[in-house]
């Protein structure tokens, strides 16, 4: 689909995203029914690939959480107490949210998971609707990027001691020269 400034248009050609490119584009989650905004990529934690779901922080009040909490008894939501979440325009299912799992999914708790096969994202720098489904949401490791300020700080303070100790040189050469 594409905004032709007025209305979304349905899109001849499927847009796909490169991996990087997709980490960096921002775009808003929406109903593959109705289209009602869900949530945006500012909210996006990453995926979980085994429940083909994108796990947000935050979603929109157009999502509804189910009072009735389900228990899980087989596959992947096993032993897992979970609420569907569902689109308030359409009432469709969109995905599930985690209130108690097991450690193996400790990750996921009070996480809103929405189905990729049930939304669609609405690319802001190309103006085009893709599914969900075409998309990786793999966000970068933790731990990288940790190392990348921990070595930002290391190189800052390596600066600063360095500044440092040339006003300590100048001050005591211009106390040698009094």
């Amino acid at each position: 689909m594409e905004f032709n400034e007025i209305t979304l248009i349905q899109r001849e050609d499927e847009t796909k995203l490169g991996s990087a490119e997709e980490l960096t584009t921002r775009m808003t989650l929406h109903c593959q029914q109705c289209n009602r905004v869900l949530s945006d990529s500012f909210s996006i934690c990453g995926e979980v690939k085994c429940m083909d779901s994108v796990m947000c922080l935050k979603v929109t009040n157009d999502v509804v959480v189910s009072e009735l909490m389900e228990v899980g008894h087989k596959g992947d939501m096993a032993n897992c107490i979970y609420s569907s979440l569902e689109c308030r325009g359409c009432c469709s299912a969109v995905g599930k949210v985690v209130h108690s799992a097991p450690s193996r999914l400790a990750a996921v708790r009070s996480i809103f998971l929405l189905y990729k096969a049930n939304i669609s994202c609405y690319i802001l720098n190309s103006r085009s609707m893709v599914k969900a489904s075409t998309l990786t949401f793999k966000m970068k490791p933790l731990t990288k990027s940790l190392d990348e300020v921990k070595q930002q700080f290391k190189a800052q303070l390596d600066h600063m001691s360095l500044v440092k100790s040339r006003l300590a040189d100048r001050s005591l050469t211009s106390e040698f020269n009094k």
